[in-house]
């Protein structure tokens, strides 16, 4: 049988399903986060109405003349507003250069939680930034807000059902996210024609894992996402209709001592006629809260066998190196077990 990304109804945890339900739930998300690391979920319970509005928006604000979006730019450790074209290189954010040391193809526009969110926390407004929002588009602000608290419910039902799945105490990860590093980043795979030049293996974003808890990926039915297997080899993905992708991220993969892992990914735009073919996702990351300390669970350690694989680390820790790499271009060196794979899958 050749590699699949499994797909589960999670309906039960959305709508209130019965206690069998959603065990059952839980243990397809089980096998899924062992076996794969990325799930296709359906019954999320997000709006139609809620998608069309957000991807009217996208659609108009990345429309916009280059000149006009780099207004919204902010500086490298800023995670908010608009990343143009060939700024960042994901490969970095596990200390791996890229062999053509070319950067991702793509343009963002990122949002997240400030520090005004809780005005009852001293949170360091240089993590928990204010957003940048682009006046030129009067519908952006409404329509991207409306997805960001559906896509940010669906990952909080998600890490209850990683409690369950893992078999934990309830509050052992929804404890560490009661003000989680959350941050959305909008993506568009698509450059002006006599901007791509093949120096190389042409890269949309390169082979990362993501940083935190986990992450809910809405995307076009467009080739391009790629996953690695755990035999090292990479597949392509796309979203079943009317479904989101899970991925695991980093966090998770520390704190269950690699019984879960965070799946390499990539995307590898098709070039038609020397540009790339339009291509549109939104990832939001759901990060956990900046001064919660990862380590290893215990139960999870004692089922790996072998002892903890990683040392306890503060998630604005680990985020602030991952950053450095994507963003700012500098290495991140605490990143080898990552970093070692990349290199295995070539």
């Amino acid at each position: 049988m050749g590699f699949e990304v499994p797909e589960v109804d999670i309906t039960a945890y959305v709508r209130g399903g019965s206690d069998e339900e959603k065990a059952a739930v839980a243990a397809a998300i089980d096998r899924a986060c062992r076996e794969v690391g990325f799930i296709q979920i359906v019954g999320h319970g997000i709006d139609d109405g809620v998608l069309t509005a957000f991807t009217g928006a996208l659609d108009e604000f990345f429309g916009l003349e280059l000149e006009a979006k780099k207004a919204y730019r902010t500086p490298p450790k800023v995670n908010r507003g608009y990343a143009p074209p060939k700024t960042e290189s994901l490969s970095l954010s596990l200390g791996v250069e890229s062999a053509s040391r070319m950067n991702d193809f793509f343009e963002a526009f990122n949002i997240g939680d400030g520090s005004s969110m809780y005005p009852e926390l001293d949170l360091p407004e240089a993590v928990y930034n204010e957003n940048v929002w682009p006046d030129s588009v009067p519908a952006f602000e409404p329509a991207v807000t409306a997805y960001y608290e559906e896509a940010r419910r669906v990952a909080r039902t998600m890490v209850e059902i990683f409690e369950d799945a893992l078999g934990v105490p309830e509050g052992t990860l929804t404890g560490l996210t009661g003000h989680s590093l959350d941050v959305m980043r909008m993506n568009n795979y698509a450059l002006p024609p006599g901007t791509v030049r093949l120096d190389g293996d042409l890269t949309g974003m390169g082979e990362h894992t993501d940083y935190g808890i986990v992450t809910v990926l809405w995307a076009d039915r467009v080739a391009g996402l790629q996953v690695l297997d755990t035999s090292g080899r990479w597949h392509d993905v796309q979203p079943n209709p009317g479904a989101l992708l899970i991925n695991l991220g980093d966090v998770t993969a520390r704190l269950t001592n690699e019984v879960w892992m965070s799946t390499l990914h990539r995307v590898k735009p098709p070039i038609v006629d020397g540009t790339i073919e339009r291509r549109r996702s939104a990832a939001f990351f759901h990060d956990g809260d900046y001064d919660a300390v990862i380590a290893p669970l215990p139960s999870c350690v004692a089922e790996s066998g072998g002892g903890p694989l990683y040392a306890p680390i503060t998630v604005g820790e680990h985020i602030a190196a991952k950053l450095a790499g994507s963003r700012a271009g500098k290495a991140n060196t605490a990143a080898t077990r990552e970093a070692a794979r990349v290199v295995a899958a070539g």
